[in-house]
This record gives structure tokens, sequence and C-alpha cells, in this order.
């Protein structure tokens, strides 16, 4: 890995969890990690319970769009986080691959996407820890 290590999220649609993972570890982590995500069928636009979810954490993703999963954007990450759509993912030597398990928060209500948002947090947190610490001193 450089300096600023690179993290690739990837979902289906581009419009839930993978925003959400995004727009944490960019949150989180600030300037010490490059973020990206992709979906392998990207939606028209992101999903508006996700959306609310994040806005009422604090964190604004209403003028995020969908992107298309390109072979570019794998090969410039360190790490490629998969959400559902693991097998589309191309795969490149010396990249890290992690799938998590995760809900799919398409057509689904605030009250269900709340808990997908505090989950992805939880992962998000962990990623930082192991791969992006606070400098000390």
């Amino acid at each position: 890995m450089s300096d600023k290590p690179s993290v690739l999220f990837v979902c289906v649609h581009n419009a839930g969890r993978s925003q959400m993972a995004a727009a944490w570890l960019t949150h989180l982590a600030g300037d010490r990690v490059e973020v990206r995500s992709a979906g392998s069928a990207p939606g028209t636009q992101v999903n508006p319970a996700a959306v609310e979810a994040m806005r009422e954490v604090g964190i604004d993703i209403s003028a995020e769009i969908p992107k298309v999963l390109t072979v570019e954007s794998v090969q410039a990450s360190d790490v490629c986080i998969t959400m559902g759509c693991g097998d589309v993912c191309p795969v490149f030597p010396g990249k890290r691959y992690l799938d998590w398990k995760l809900e799919d928060p398409a057509g689904q209500g605030i009250e269900a996407v709340r808990p997908i948002r505090d989950e992805i947090k939880a992962l998000i947190e962990n990623l930082i820890a192991e791969i992006a610490p606070e400098p000390t001193g």
C-alpha cells in the first residue's frame, strides 16, 4: 500500500450500501484514505432512504451519483470491498478483497436502512483502525 491507502466500495447499483460506506470512510478518516465507490449495474440515483439515513447522522450524500465499476477503479485501489456483487468485481494480484454481507437497502424505508447504516459505520471504524489509524504523537 502507498502512504495513503485507497479503498473501493462496490455494490450492484452504487445507490445504497457502497454510497453509505464511502461517505462514512470519508467522514471518519478524512484525507488519510482515498475513497471510491461504484456499481456493477449502477442505478439512476442514490437511494432516498440512504440519503435520509446519512443525513440523520450529519453526512450529506444527496449530491452523489451512482458510478459504473471499471477495471481502472479496481486497479487504482488497495482494498476492494464488495457488498453483494463479489462475482463481478475483477480480481488483480496484490489487491485485498473483502466481501461485507450487508442487507440491501433497495426498496426499503428509513426504519430498515438505519441498522444497515450503523453496521456499515462499525465495519468502517474497524477498517480505518487497520489501514489508516490516527497518527500518534
